[in-house]
C-alpha cells in the first residue's frame, strides 16, 4: 500500500480482458485501466510485464500489493490459485490468496471454489469475488439463491454468509456457439443484441419453461422459420436468447426448489435480459446487484486482508 496514497490496487484478469483499479480506502475508484490483454493474449507467459504497463498508468508505486481475481489464478494461468472446496464462509477466501513467486511487488491471486461432489461436480473462478463483494455492499451474511449470468452462468446458495453449493449452465457459450458457428447463423445475421422486451423473447422463455425437454426442437424451429415464414432476424435472436435462458431457469428451478427473491449479480444489457427472463418466469421480488460494483467490493475487502498481511511480512 502506499504511504502517500493510502489507496488499494486490485484487477479482475480474465480469458479476454484485463480491468485494474485504484481504490480509496472507502472503496471509491480513484483511477481505472481496462484492455484486451486477456490470458489468451499474453505472449510468452509475460504476465509480470502486461500487469506493469497497465498498473503505471494508475501510477503504481513499485512496491504497491496488487490483489488479483479471475482466470489468472486458472491452471492455464500465471499461477495456480488452487480451488477452495464447498461449502465455506464467504470471510474464508481471502486468506487462501496464492502469491504469486518470484517478482518483486506483491501480487496475490484469489481462489476459485470447486464443487468436488461426483454427480454434481463444478467449479468456479472469479464468481467468489462478487458474492465476497455481494456480502460486503449488504453489510452482513446474506442467505438465499443468487443467480450471476455470463458466459458460464452460476446460480449460488448462501446460508448465512455460507456458500453451500452451486451449479453451472454454459448458457452465454452455448448462445455464442449457435449465433456464430451452427446452422441458425443464417437466420440471426446482423442482429446485436436481444430485446428483452418482446414478445419473441418472452414467449421463448416460457415455452422452455412449459416444455424444457423440446428446447433443441425449439431451436431447429428458428431456422425452419426463417425459410418458410420468413421469421425476420432480429426475432429470431430473441427467441433464441430467450429459449436458452428460459432452459437455464427451468434447470435451475428444478435445482434449487422456489426461485422468488434471486439476486441477480449483472450489469448492462445482461442484467436487463436476465431479469426480463425472471420476471417472464413468474419469480417475485428478484433484485438486482451490480456485478462491477460487487467486483470491486470483493477485490477491496480481500485487499485490506492481504496488504496487511504483506506489510506485517516486509517488517518481519
Amino acid at each position: 500500500m502506499s504511504a502517500a496514497s493510502n489507496s488499494l490496487l486490485v484487477g479482475d484478469w480474465g480469458t479476454s480482458s484485463l480491468r485494474l483499479w485504484r481504490l480509496a480506502p472507502d472503496g471509491g475508484v480513484l483511477a481505472e485501466a481496462r484492455g484486451a490483454d486477456g490470458l489468451t493474449t499474453v505472449a510468452d507467459r509475460a504476465f509480470e510485464a502486461v500487469l506493469e504497463r497497465h498498473l503505471a498508468t494508475l501510477g503504481a508505486g513499485s512496491g504497491e500489493p496488487v490483489v488479483l481475481c479471475g482466470m489468472v489464478g486458472a491452471r492455464t494461468g500465471w499461477v495456480e490459485a488452487a480451488y477452495l472446496p464447498v461449502p465455506l464462509d464467504l470471510a474464508g477466501i481471502a486468506p487462501e490468496a496464492t502469491r504469486v513467486p518470484g517478482i518483486r511487488r506483491p501480487v496475490f491471486i484469489l481462489p476459485g471454489l470447486s464443487q468436488n461432489d461426483p454427480a454434481r461436480p463444478d467449479v468456479m473462478r472469479g464468481e467468489e469475488t462478487q458474492l465476497l463483494g455481494l456480502a460486503a455492499l449488504e453489510g452482513g451474511t446474506p442467505s438465499g439463491l443468487v443467480c450471476m449470468p455470463g458466459t458460464h452462468s452460476k446460480w449460488v446458495r448462501l446460508d448465512e454468509g455460507r456458500l453451500s453449493g452451486f451449479s453451472t449452465a454454459m448458457t452465454g457459450e452455448v448462445f455464442a456457439l449457435l449465433r456464430r458457428h451452427s446452422v441458425l447463423a443464417g437466420v440471426l445475421d446482423g442482429q446485436a443484441l436481444a430485446d428483452p422486451a418482446s414478445a419473441a423473447f418472452v414467449g421463448a422463455v416460457r415455452e422452455s419453461l412449459e416444455a424444457p425437454a423440446e428446447v433443441l426442437s425449439r431451436l431447429f424451429a428458428l431456422r425452419a422459420g426463417f425459410l418458410l415464414h420468413g421469421t425476420p432476424p432480429s426475432e429470431n435472436l430473441s427467441r433464441l436468447s430467450g429459449l436458452l435462458i428460459g432452459a437455464e431457469i427451468a434447470a435451475a428451478r428444478s435445482r434449487w426448489g422456489n426461485l422468488d427473491g434471486v439476486r441477480l449479480v449483472a450489469s448492462g444489457a445482461m442484467a436487463e435480459v436476465y431479469l426480463a427472463a425472471l420476471q417472464a418466469a413468474g419469480i417475485h421480488n428478484p433484485s438486482v446487484s451490480d456485478a462491477d460494483a460487487c467486483s470491486r467490493a470483493g477485490l477491496l475487502l480481500a485487499a485490506r486482508r492481504l496488504t496487511a498481511r504483506s506489510a506485517s511480512e516486509a517488517a518481519a
